[in-house]
């Protein structure tokens, strides 16, 4: 996916809205302030690629969501390159981080599926404390977990056409 970067801007005003709601989602002050998880550009980055792994759990498997799931991961990691940009990153510098960014997306995707796969909420809980936490506040990541696994149920629950016309619900992180 991540030569896709290169093609023609495919991101239409539904991949933006889905888009702009899971960045929206992401930046719930609860995540930081009272779930621990790191308020640093690793840490919000951490949040989107989450809310992002729901939106690849939901429409999964489904051929005709195959060009709109891959548009708003274009539109994510354009998002990225262009913040890494005005932090000062430098022309050089950016395919490296973005290539860096993919992997560990990818790596996380891999391990949430595998572990919401099997229903196994503490393997999802030890995911993300090994990659949101650095290996520490289980409390913390059980937390998530719990939020994770409600808001993937929620997102089954909406109708794929919602979600590919632009519309993407979350419930509240509370």
């Amino acid at each position: 996916m991540i030569p896709s970067l290169f093609r023609k801007n495919t991101a239409t005003d539904a991949v933006y809205g889905v888009y702009r709601a899971i960045v929206a989602q992401s930046r719930q002050p609860l995540f930081y302030a009272d779930w621990g998880v790191p308020d640093t550009v690793t840490g919000r980055f951490d949040m989107i690629s989450l809310h992002m792994a729901l939106l690849f759990r939901r429409l999964r498997g489904n051929e005709t969501t195959k060009k709109f799931s891959q548009a708003v991961f274009d539109l994510f990691f354009k998002d990225m390159d262009q913040s890494l940009r005005e932090m000062g990153a430098t022309d050089m510098g950016v395919p490296k981080k973005i290539q860096k960014m993919g992997n560990l997306f990818f790596g996380l995707l891999a391990a949430i599926n595998e572990a919401m796969d099997r229903g196994d909420k503490e393997a999802l809980a030890a995911v993300f404390s090994r990659n949101i936490y650095e290996d520490t506040a289980m409390d913390h990541a059980r937390t998530l977990a719990n939020y994770f696994i409600a808001q993937d149920q929620a997102l089954a629950a909406l109708p794929v056409e919602t979600i590919t016309g632009g519309t993407v619900t979350f419930g509240t992180a509370a």
